[in-house]
């Protein structure tokens, strides 16, 4: 049993790895060439609704995906409840988010807001014909379709977004691509998912899952709150063009940090469930996940802030120039985030939505009071004490991990400390060797290779299990 989940956790992290990571470098292709086309105007239009539309999302889902992944084995009586609750609560909120358009686009003191948010508010809708197939997908670890559904999602809305930029649509290619990869995405799931939702709507299930399903859904609107709040807050307090910069810099930031979370998203729910019968045997997992999540996050992210510079002004270009500090400050934090994941997982699989709730409901009541409290000193500032806290807030997480699964801070160190420690000296050791180099070209191909040969020369040399498994699993793959 325990070799089968060993297994089935490696194919899960092989797959996530697979699926985010080619979503992220397509993501950037297309990222690049929208950059390049559209204008920080363009990006500031739609990234203020995105705190608009991920809430409406949250509601329309309320929390049932994580409460059906958490069922030991869900029967078709509950994906269907769950079906029919998402598409009649989608069609209340969209109505309600139709007529308040008019009192966004004042708030934001921006009028195009009104008809590009009632176009944008749809993908929410259509996006709830499909969260009941996600979850069936994630229950079964699904993760190769998965993957393939969402490539192809991406592939064609990101052709569109770029033709239609190209033809000079603006913001409403930005828009359009947000439609177009939902509704793809949804076909993809109905192909995979043998399940068929049936006619007979039947709400027991949702009831039962309710008290459960509840605090994930009011923590997942705060987990939206914290994670758009800045892109909220400038909204009001700086112009449109402002926005675009920093939501340009939080877009590549989540991009790459998404590459990692992504990852351990789809795997720790499923497989902490299954291991929660024994907490010895739970925490193993857990420490193992927390090494793999270090291992993957720390290079990543500090290397996106060690290129972000040479990075924005290669692809996107000097237009973007005022994002780059916002950018690398942003990745700082960013490493830490696919923590928030695994912790958040951990809190779920253990029945314990009410710690979930708790400590994002009190963190985003801090966030807001620290941002606020800082925002006379500009946007830069405030960036910086955002990316603070963060780091900061995964110690009460931690704490909440000793008296779960009994996992101490000072294990929690030994697993992530190393990875951070060799990860930072590693990009300060290729920034010694290279910021000689004027030209951004050369620059950015040799601090990408150097830092990345550097990272792996040392974990060999330190014998990192972590990394031996993963070239074990790689070359069991290939000889297949």
């Amino acid at each position: 049993m325990g070799d089968n989940l060993k297994e089935r956790t490696a194919k899960g992290l092989f797959w996530g790895v697979v699926n985010n990571g080619t979503t992220q470098v397509l993501n950037i292709l297309i990222g690049i060439f929208l950059g390049r086309l559209l204008s920080p105007e363009d990006y500031g239009i739609v990234g203020v609704l995105t705190i608009f539309t991920v809430i409406a999302g949250n509601l329309q889902s309320s929390g049932f995906t994580q409460g059906l992944v958490n069922l030991k084995k869900p029967t078709a009586r509950d994906y269907n409840s769950v079906f029919w609750f998402n598409v009649l609560a989608s069609i209340t909120i969209y109505i309600v988010l139709f007529l308040a358009a008019p009192l966004i686009a004042r708030f934001f003191h921006e009028p195009r807001l009104v008809a590009v948010s009632r176009f944008v508010f749809l993908g929410f809708f259509i996006s709830s014909f499909g969260i009941a197939h996600n979850a069936y997908m994630l229950k079964n670890m699904m993760n190769r379709q998965i993957a393939i559904a969402g490539l192809v999602a991406l592939v064609i809305s990101g052709i569109t977004g770029i033709v239609m930029a190209l033809n000079g649509w603006a913001y409403w290619s930005l828009a359009c691509q947000q439609i177009i990869y939902i509704t793809i995405l949804n076909i993809g799931r109905y192909c995979y998912v043998p399940w068929r939702p049936q006619l007979k709507i039947d709400f027991g299930p949702v009831r039962q899952m309710f008290s459960f399903s509840v605090n994930i859904l009011l923590t997942n609107i705060i987990n939206t709150l914290s994670q758009h709040l800045l892109t909220f807050i400038f909204g009001r307090l700086f112009t449109i063009k402002d926005v675009g910069n920093y939501s340009q810099a939080n877009n590549w930031n989540s991009k790459a940090n998404m590459f990692v979370s992504g990852t351990i998203g789809q795997v720790a729910q499923p497989v902490l469930v299954e291991a929660s019968a024994d907490q010895e045997r739970q925490l193993r997992v857990f420490r193992k996940l927390l090494r793999f999540t270090a291992f993957l996050s720390f290079p990543v992210m500090f290397g996106l802030t060690l290129v972000g510079r040479e990075f924005i002004l290669l692809t996107i270009g000097e237009k973007w120039i005022y994002s780059i500090p916002l950018l690398q400050i942003l990745c700082i934090g960013g490493a830490f985030m696919p923590f928030y994941t695994l912790y958040q997982n951990l809190s779920i699989s253990m029945h314990r939505s009410d710690i979930y709730l708790w400590c994002n409901l009190v963190q985003i009541v801090l966030q807001i009071t620290i941002v606020l409290l800082f925002s006379h000193f500009g946007m830069k500032v405030m960036v910086v004490v955002y990316t603070l806290f963060l780091i900061l807030w995964l110690s009460v997480w931690q704490w909440f991990a000793r008296h779960l699964i009994g996992l101490r801070f000072r294990h929690a160190l030994l697993d992530v400390l190393p990875f951070f420690i060799i990860a930072a000296g590693t990009m300060i050791l290729t920034w010694l060797l290279t910021h000689w180099i004027s030209n951004n070209i050369l620059l950015l191909i040799s601090r990408v290779i150097i830092a990345a040969g550097i990272y792996f020369i040392i974990l060999k040399i330190v014998h990192a299990t972590i990394l031996e498994e993963c070239i074990a699993f790689l070359r069991k793959k290939v000889g297949k």
